[in-house]
This record gives C-alpha cells, structure tokens and sequence, in this order.
C-alpha cells in the first residue's frame, strides 16, 4: 500500500483499523463507528482531459456545474473505471486513498473537510480505514479547496 508507506516515511500519527468489507464511504463510515462528516470520498474527475481527484465527505455528490466553474474547464466529468483502476494499481477498486499526489494527480478538497480535526479514509483495501488529524493531511497532500460538494439526504 503506497499510502502507509508514504505515512511512515512522512513521520505523521496516524491509525489503521479493520473492518467488514465496506464499498462505499458510507459503508466505511458505518463500520468504522465514524460520522460521515469525517469520511474521505475521493472521486476522480476528468476536467479539459486532466485527471483531478476531489476530495469530500462520504455523504456528499459533487456538483460539476460548481466545480467546472471553480476551475475555470471548459468541460468536467467523472473519470471512467476501467481508468482509475489503471491510476490506483495498487488499490481495490473503488478503495484508493485520498492523496492525489501520490499519483501524480492535483487533488482539491471540498471546503466542508477542511476545518475538521481528523479525517478517515479507505486505506487501499475495503477493508481497512486509515484516522489521522486532518493538519497532517493538508500538510501531505497540499490540496487546493474549492466549494463543490453538496450534501445527500438518504
């Protein structure tokens, strides 16, 4: 897992749990006994041809009208599967870690995480979640925050 790697050598604190198999955010958050409020959603994006990864809380959608503008694109759409499979080779599908960066993606963050104390997060599998302060986040990833989420109400 590219992720615990890069958390050992960056000499952050940080916590693995495990967990049923879990397939969405939701799920995760779920089984980790965790507000959704806390849970990482990454969402790969394709914005003018790029991929972007767009960083939320579990129970929210992005708004692409939202994020379109907030990025000045002429067009955004989600990525296709069979291609973030390709990005995130080391992860189950459907699991991958919010750290753009880790594969050579910019990653933005939705304004509604960024004041959070901590942030939970899939680890590579579906079933195990990585806790750690959400400063320590920001300080490794440096992602730019933008306003695009919005809340879903089940």
């Amino acid at each position: 897992m590219r992720v615990i790697d890069f958390l050992d050598e960056s000499g952050v604190k940080y916590e693995v749990t495990e967990h049923e198999p879990a397939f969405t955010a939701q799920q995760m958050a779920a089984a980790e006994h965790e507000p959704g409020r806390y849970v990482a959603k990454p969402v790969v994006v394709k914005a003018d041809g790029e991929y972007v990864m767009c960083v939320l809380a579990a129970p929210c959608k992005i708004d692409l009208r939202a994020l379109k503008s907030q990025l000045g694109a002429k067009s955004v759409k989600l990525a296709e599967e069979n291609d973030i499979g390709k990005i995130f080779d080391d992860c189950d599908l459907g699991a991958a870690p919010p750290f753009g960066n880790l594969y050579d993606l910019p990653t933005i963050i939705d304004k509604a995480l960024e004041e959070d104390d901590h942030i939970t997060f899939q680890a590579g599998t579906h079933e195990k979640a990585v806790r750690m302060s959400m400063a320590d986040y920001r300080r490794l990833v440096e992602p730019k925050v933008l306003e695009f989420g919005y809340h879903v109400t089940s």
